[in-house]
């Protein structure tokens, strides 16, 4: 048996123009199984979250807990974030 779950995205941000960019890219293709949550890389709590993601640079998303591969290139794009999962439901297997 399975059940839908929320896909956890992450997009954390400076608010710079190529920030608002990310987010809007990723608010675009996410679909209603993505909670999408924008962080605010000036706030040290979520720094220190970004450094344990190996964050080095803005933007950058991780969905489902894992740095897209995408953030790891100079720039984000909308095929790589799919190929992440975003926009697609999650799922969970209920162990019974």
């Amino acid at each position: 048996m399975t059940a839908t779950t929320k896909r956890k995205v992450e997009i954390f941000t400076a608010g710079c123009p190529a920030c608002e960019e990310a987010v809007s890219l990723v608010k675009s293709l996410a679909c209603d199984s993505c909670d999408v949550e924008v962080l605010d890389m000036k706030q040290p709590d979520i720094a220190q979250r970004a450094e344990r993601y190996g964050i080095r640079s803005v933007p950058a998303v991780v969905v489902g807990g894992k740095l897209a591969r995408c953030c790891s290139r100079p720039a984000i794009d909308a095929e790589a974030l799919r190929a992440e999962g975003l926009g697609q439901p999650a799922r969970a297997s209920l162990g019974i």
